[in-house]
């Protein structure tokens, strides 16, 4: 099968491959040049593979975007109560963690492309039935078939794209797939605000157009190939040569394909036998990649983030904007902001890396959040006053709240005003209506089509000033969210796992995240409730600050290496390689140079080297360089 060359060097736990010191080429000209200046173009054919990939995230972001404004016309239309709508939204969640775990199993056995496909045709099917569904259960039905697909999705997409992509374009082109997600949140949000006009039935067009992307992506995937990694790990060595062939362009395929071949081989002499995650938790390299990898995404949700794109239009109204339609719209503004600065993510990953990228991440959201939680505060504290107090004829506890704020913290009551434009005036603490939450169920605010005079009713928010706190507080966490904790969990897991583990790593990673998610954005409504606003956005922030030292200690590097080459990385303790690669380590990779034997010692038949220069301390002259041939 051809040698890999020499052993590398054992450096601290690490293993690091690089050119000789000195940093020169055969010619002495130096080899320290920007990486994405140096490569050679990648072929076209392998941006066809991820932006067809990436319309599974494109389908995912739709998803969770989309819920955002179709509930605040679900809630009056079929009279949805906080536990109504907290099941349609996690349900969805719940459903596509357990189709991430199973989608391990899966993509072991039928492979990415297949099982690729098979989500986007459930994503079909659940865009269906969403549209047409006649009520409440049969909506909770088309919402979990959807959350299948979106799982078996986010688990796949990732990994097929970083096994087709060039070491040097990996993390663009998985951070590709995040920005096919927020920017699936930025149109539904769109969609959101153009069908918010169309009255009643409106939410069934928001919910039944995500069988457009699915339909194109699994038109699209009929006619692409297979993983390479994975058509080799299977036997299937020449279709993995073609396909190889076509990623690369034919440039250093040989070297490529023994370059796998001889890790599939090495892996399976070491991993033994057994179920794969008893394979993983027995080495110790894969188990701390695990841990790592289930780390981020445990903790990219429990910085709130779906919590902001469930709930976007909702957080919004619960900050004083009274009008649905201009809650959506200005959640359109929160999906917009997403998007760009998810670009740029895609545009810093391969020049700051991962690991700096996502502490810097965590920083900014993590004041974001407190400025969320201030916005509340605000509001909190300058709650108006009930000053009517009339008599119940229900006989409710309503009548008992003194002020706007304390009459909130009551699912069945809402606040009834009069509002001249400058004050807040003639309020009342009313229950709701038993057939929607839209109206009171007695008073001025039992029927306001036929009300005279400015008569306003408030359900789960309060008339306040503060609006434009919370709205600047959500444009920043997004700002400082997107570039970093969004994608780079995902682009991190699809890295750091071995071939033989990356389906199942992937898998447990994915199911930890949508876990994760359930929790969230199943108890928010309640956590919101029972800790005010502004004591969960507090109770965010303090979780942000346990991902930052989560991050900061136990994250490494992987900009630059070869998917070959991360085992690496995690053969010291648990929690060390942050100390051994933190921000100031320098990764370079470089392939396809034609170097001389004579200066280099003996290289493939192509004359094709890669190499990793890694220096691990500002202190080190040079660095370790260590030598491994393809």
């Amino acid at each position: 099968m051809g040698s890999r060359g020499p052993e590398a060097v054992d450096d601290g736990g690490r293993s690091l491959i690089g050119p000789p010191p000195g940093g020169s080429g055969p010619s002495g000209g130096p080899l320290e040049r920007d990486p994405l200046e140096r490569d050679p173009p990648m072929p076209g054919f392998v941006y066809v593979l991820a932006l067809f990939s990436a319309l599974g995230g494109f389908l995912f972001g739709y998803d969770t975007g989309v819920v955002s404004g179709a509930m605040l016309l679900l809630r009056g239309e079929m009279g949805l109560s906080n536990l109504w709508q907290e099941l349609l939204v996690s349900s969805t969640v719940g459903a596509a963690a357990l189709a991430s775990l199973g989608g391990g199993p899966l993509n072991g056995w039928l492979g990415r492309r297949v099982c690729i496909l098979v989500a986007s045709f459930t994503f079909s099917l659940g865009g269906v039935v969403l549209a047409l569904a006649p009520d409440r259960a049969v909506l909770l039905g088309g919402r979990i078939v959807v959350g299948l697909g979106i799982g078996i999705a986010s688990m796949t997409v990732p990994v097929y794209i970083a096994e087709v992509s060039p070491p040097e374009r990996r993390g663009q082109l998985v951070t590709i797939n995040t920005l096919f997600i927020t920017g699936g949140q930025f149109v539904a949000s769109v969609i959101d605000g153009c069908f918010s006009y169309v009255g009643r039935g409106g939410w069934r067009y928001m919910l039944g157009l995500s069988v457009i992307p699915a339909a194109l992506q699994f038109v699209g995937f009929l006619f692409l190939p297979e993983s390479p990694r994975w058509l080799l790990q299977k036997g299937r060595g020449p279709e993995a040569l073609q396909v190889l062939g076509r990623i690369t362009g034919g440039r250093g395929v040989e070297a490529e394909y023994q370059a796998i071949q001889s890790s599939i081989e090495d892996e399976q002499r070491a991993g033994g036998g057994g179920p794969v995650i008893s394979r993983i938790l027995r080495h110790g390299p894969t188990r701390r990649a695990l841990v790592v990898g289930c780390g981020l995404q445990m903790f990219q949700q429990l910085s709130g983030i779906n919590t902001v794109m469930y709930y976007s239009a909702t957080i919004l109204q619960m900050a004083g904007v009274r009008d649905d339609k201009q809650a959506i719209w200005l959640a359109a503004v929160t999906s917009a902001t997403n998007f760009l600065f998810t670009l740029v993510g895609v545009w810093l990953v391969e020049r700051v890396g991962r690991r700096k990228l996502m502490l810097g991440s965590l920083t900014g959201t993590g004041l974001s959040l407190v400025l969320l939680a201030v916005g509340f505060l605000l509001s909190a504290q300058n709650s108006p006053a009930v000053t009517l107090h009339p008599v119940d004829p229900q006989n409710s506890s309503c009548s008992l709240y003194g002020s706007c704020q304390s009459c909130m913290t009551d699912p069945g009551c809402g606040f009834c005003y009069h509002d001249n434009g400058s004050s807040v005036f003639n309020s009342s603490c009313a229950p709701i209506s038993l057939a929607s939450t839209d109206h009171a169920s007695w008073g001025s605010c039992s029927n306001l089509t036929a009300a005279s005079g400015c008569w306003f009713w408030a359900y789960n928010y309060c008339p306040t000033p503060y609006s434009w706190v919370v709205l600047t507080g959500l444009v920043l966490y997004l700002a400082f969210f997107a570039p970093g904790m969004g994608p780079m969990p995902w682009t991190v897991n699809s890295e750091i796992y071995p071939l033989w583990a990356r389906s199942t790593g992937n898998a447990c990673s994915s199911g930890v995240n949508w876990t994760f998610n359930v929790i969230v954005s199943l108890t928010f409504l309640d956590v919101a409730e029972l800790l005010t606003y502004y004591g969960a956005f507090f109770l965010y922030a303090g979780l942000v600050v346990l991902g930052l030292l989560f991050v900061l200690g136990c994250l490494p590097e992987t900009k630059g290496l070869q998917l070959e080459d991360m085992d690496a990385l995690f053969s010291g303790p648990l929690c060390s390689c942050g100390a051994s690669s933190p921000g100031d380590a320098h990764v370079h990779y470089t392939r396809g140079l034609d170097l001389s034997p004579a200066n280099y010692g003996a290289v493939g038949s192509d004359s094709a080297i890669a190499y990793i220069t890694v220096s691990t301390s500002p202190r080190s002259a040079g660095g370790h360089n260590i030598m491994n041939g393809l």
